[in-house]
């Protein structure tokens, strides 16, 4: 209806012009249409091919397209998201371990290194050997001590068995005036009892000499038991230094212990399995106490993931972890969450930052979280991989 009025409003715009032309020119304009009559329909018959097109929003088609790919982005948007806030990752995570420095604790030079760099070594494995000098002499000279402490304990003892035997002796030898001192006071007590009862019964003479006796006798008693106490003393002399020479004697073991943990110093063992790294000596070095001389990374090691503080809410122990190396990208290994630590890292940094400013900015913090691999069966075993402290990793914490 539209291109039938457009053709009508063209014919009546050119009639007027048409009816003041003249004769001849009109046929003239008639026969040069004639001849360019195929090019001219031809130009119009495209311009009403175009304008006749119909526009792209008017197909259904495109609309039907357009509301399909919208709701596909829609469910898949809505999919994506219920499927990615069950799990919290970061890229800002390591492997970690506690790694072993093997040092020196005595000064001397190394006789012996063993040749095992990037090596696995087992518990109690040699490591390297430091020449011997003056230790073995202390050692040597602590023993002799020791034996020399020993003689004087043995000496001690056979005092006290002579200090036992004098004092047997003394009480033997006080059983005869203790006994004549008894008598006598006897004897004296029973003048008196008849001079009580009839004073000529008793000379005065017998009473003083019963006296005299009785003082005599009891004079010699006490000196008996005076041997006898200087034996007891004796004897407790005795037992006194045994206790001394058997503390000397314990002093003595104590220096030869010394001896050989200096001399036990010497050798150098792993105590721990794992990978030998980082040596820094080699044979004839000359290494002081305290020198580091090489680095073991035991077999166990863990994943330390700093995610950021809005990432914990939902963190508990024991949730599902799936890591990924970034040396092994093709392979998946299995964890859990062990712990999360009680602070985020600046608070354990050298130097804590001061906030107490008027230009404070809030910046997220990060919390380190350790994360346990698993070796169940099925999964990936990170033994069997060189996985060492400080190698990057990404880890998915299942939260939900």
């Amino acid at each position: 209806m539209s291109d039938t009025q457009d053709d009508q409003q063209r014919d009546d715009a050119r009639k007027p012009d048409d009816e003041h032309e003249e004769p001849g020119s009109r046929n003239n304009r008639d026969a040069s249409g004639d001849e360019g009559g195929d090019g001219g329909g031809d130009g119009d018959e495209k311009g009403d091919d175009d304008e006749k097109k119909p526009s792209l929003f008017r197909k259904p088609l495109f609309w039907i397209i357009l509301v399909a790919v919208v709701a596909t982005l829609v469910i898949g948007g809505t999919l994506y998201y219920l499927h990615a806030r069950k799990y919290e990752s970061t890229d800002d995570a390591f492997v970690d371990a506690h790694i072993v420095r093997i040092a020196a604790q005595s000064a001397g030079q190394l006789v012996q290194v063993a040749d095992i760099d990037n090596r696995h070594v087992p518990a109690g494995r040699l490591l390297a050997v430091i020449q011997p000098s003056g230790p073995e002499a202390q050692l040597a000279e602590a023993q002799a001590n020791v034996a020399q402490a020993q003689a004087q304990v043995q000496q001690a003892l056979g005092q006290v068995s002579a200090a036992l035997a004098t004092r047997a002796q003394a009480a033997q030898q006080a059983r005869a005036p203790l006994a004549t001192a008894v008598k006598a006071q006897q004897d004296l007590a029973r003048y008196e009892a008849l001079r009580r009862l009839d004073p000529n019964a008793v000379a005065g003479q017998q009473l003083d000499q019963a006296r005299a006796t009785a003082r005599s006798t009891a004079a010699e008693a006490a000196a008996a038991r005076r041997e006898i106490d200087t034996a007891d003393a004796q004897v407790t002399v005795a037992r006194r230094q045994v206790g001394a020479a058997e503390a000397v004697v314990g002093a003595r073991r104590a220096a030869v212990s010394q001896a050989n943990v200096t001399l036990g110093n010497l050798r150098l063992t792993a105590p721990v399995a794992g990978q030998v790294v980082n040596r820094q000596v080699n044979l004839g070095s000359y290494v002081s106490p305290g020198t580091q001389l090489m680095a073991i990374v035991p077999d166990r090691v863990w994943i330390t993931a700093n995610f950021k503080e809005t990432q914990l809410r939902l963190m508990r122990r024991g949730q599902p972890v799936s890591i990924k190396v970034d040396a092994y990208p093709d392979i998946e290994f299995r964890g859990h969450l062990d712990s999360v630590q009680r602070g985020a890292g600046q608070a354990f940094a050298l130097l804590p930052p001061q906030n107490a400013t008027g230009n404070y900015v809030k910046v997220v913090q990060r919390v380190p979280v350790r994360i346990e691999f698993d070796h169940r069966d099925g999964d990936p075993d990170p033994r069997r991989y060189p996985l060492g402290p400080g190698m990057s990793v990404v880890p998915t914490v299942k939260v939900r």
